[in-house]
C-alpha cells in the first residue's frame, strides 16, 4: 500500500472514485492509488478467474476479477478474484459486501500488506469462507479456510500438485494455475 492520497468519508471516496481512471483503496478515511500488475500477476489472476468461472457455471455464485469493489466496514478493497454467492445475476453494482472466497495474487510491493492487513480487514466479513495467497513468481500458495468456532486453518498447498478451494468445491491443478507463467530466477 502506497501513501494516503486524501481524506474523506465512504461515500465521498466512492462517489469520487466512480469517475477516477486508476483504482483505489480506501481505509479508515484514506484513499491509495493501486499500482499497476505485472504480465505474471495479471496471467494467474486471469487463469484463477477462468477456471473458477467454468466451474460456477449453472450455479448461484458468481466470480469477480480485479475491477469489482469489496465494501468493508472500515473501507473499500479491490481483491484480485472473488467469489460471491449472494446474487445469481450481475447488474450494474460497483461493489460486494459478501465474498465467499477471495484470492490475492501476490507482488513484491504488495505481499506484506496482502498478507495482514488485508487478511485481518476481510475477515470482518460474515460471508468469508476461504482467503488465498498465491505468489507467481514463487509459486507459492497458501490457503486459509474457516473452521469451526471462528478458528483460520492454513494450509500451504505450493507442493500438493493442485490448488484446493473447498469454499467452491474446486480442486484445480497447480499448472493450470501458473499457466503461461515463468517462475522468478
Amino acid at each position: 500500500m502506497g501513501i494516503p492520497l486524501q481524506n474523506m468519508t465512504l461515500p465521498e471516496f466512492l462517489a469520487w472514485e466512480a469517475h477516477q481512471p486508476e483504482r483505489h483503496e480506501f481505509l479508515r478515511g484514506e484513499t491509495f492509488a493501486m499500482v499497476g500488475g505485472m504480465a505474471r500477476h495479471n496471467r494467474v489472476t486471469l487463469n484463477l478467474a477462468s477456471r473458477i468461472g467454468d466451474h460456477l457455471d449453472g450455479m448461484p455464485c458468481q466470480v469477480f476479477a480485479e475491477s469489482m469493489k469489496v465494501q468493508l466496514t472500515e473501507g473499500v478493497l479491490y481483491p484480485d478474484v472473488m467469489v460471491t454467492c449472494g446474487k445469481p445475476l450481475a447488474g450494474d453494482e460497483q461493489t460486494v459486501t459478501d465474498p465467499k472466497l477471495v484470492i490475492e495474487v501476490l507482488s513484491p510491493g504488495t505481499q506484506g500488506y496482502d498478507k495482514r492487513d488485508k487478511f485481518i480487514l476481510y475477515r470482518s466479513l460474515a460471508s468469508l469462507r476461504e482467503y488465498a495467497l498465491i505468489d507467481p513468481a514463487k509459486r507459492q500458495v497458501e490457503v486459509f479456510t474457516l473452521a469451526e468456532r471462528g478458528a483460520w486453518t492454513l494450509t500451504d498447498q505450493t507442493a500438493a500438485g493442485q490448488l484446493t478451494l473447498a469454499s467452491i468445491d474446486l480442486t484445480l491443478p497447480m499448472e493450470l494455475v501458473f499457466r503461461g507463467v515463468e517462475p522468478a530466477d
